[in-house]
């Protein structure tokens, strides 16, 4: 009989195929960022769980972060996948084609679906990587980090049920605002967060010091790339 995890992926996505997985990690690694970047930099690895439950939270600043994110968490240094929650707008397409085989899955972030949010805590109970980007949207022009409750409340909500979540910060940044060819990129890990209590007020707490250490990890990795942090 299968698990409810395996229900519900069948649902909202396809899992990570055993051969588009691969074949997208040897493009977009291996030719895509090494051929659009010159240098691509990895801060704070030492930071990155390698077992059990952990929760991406990074900023959001340009198409590129994914590929960032998968170069320096996935497979080939973690030995797992990351799981990308992404929005419905996202999954449509021939983008959307492919993404439901890389093991991404939507969310509606007007109105988020139990199911949705059940596979994401599933993901998390299960000890695996999932990404989910607390901003909502690509933030570009260096404003103030602001970020959405829906991270802080998975993280919630994984704990109530006993799992042990490593809430990651980290930090993006490239050498222009938006990527140019044979720019620099660079990504930051912040050390791992716990959540703490439940309710406005804790969500409230938890988001005001993860974007804290977000910011201190964007401006390390703006600084390696040549750039300053101007938002705060």
């Amino acid at each position: 009989m299968p698990s409810a995890l395996a229900t519900r992926e069948t649902d909202l996505c396809l899992g990570v195929d055993p051969f588009w997985g691969p074949l997208a990690m040897v493009t977009t690694q291996d030719f895509a960022l090494k051929g659009f970047f010159r240098e691509r930099i990895v801060l704070g690895v030492e930071n990155l769980p390698k077992r059990g439950a952990v929760l991406l939270a990074p900023t959001h600043r340009a198409r590129w972060d994914g590929l960032m994110l998968t170069m320096a968490a996935g497979r080939r240094v973690t030995g797992r996948d990351c799981r990308f929650m992404v929005t419905l707008t996202e999954m449509k397409g021939l983008q959307g084609w492919f993404l439901q085989r890389l093991g991404c899955f939507p969310i509606d972030q007007g109105k988020p679906s139990l199911k949705s949010l059940r596979f994401a805590i599933d993901l998390l109970v299960e000890g695996q990587q999932l990404v989910v980007f607390p901003e909502g949207k690509i933030n570009r022009n260096e404003k103030p980090i602001r970020l959405k409750q829906g991270l802080a409340r998975l993280a919630q909500l994984a704990d109530g049920k006993g799992v042990d979540v490593h809430v990651v910060p980290v930090g993006l940044g490239y050498s222009k605002a938006v990527p140019t060819l044979f720019g620099r990129a660079a990504i930051c890990f912040e050390k791992a967060m716990k959540v703490s209590g439940i309710g406005k007020e804790a969500t409230e707490n938890f988001n005001f010091e993860l974007a804290h250490r977000m910011y201190s990890a964007e401006k390390l990795a703006l600084m390696a790339v040549g750039r300053n942090c101007k938002a705060t």
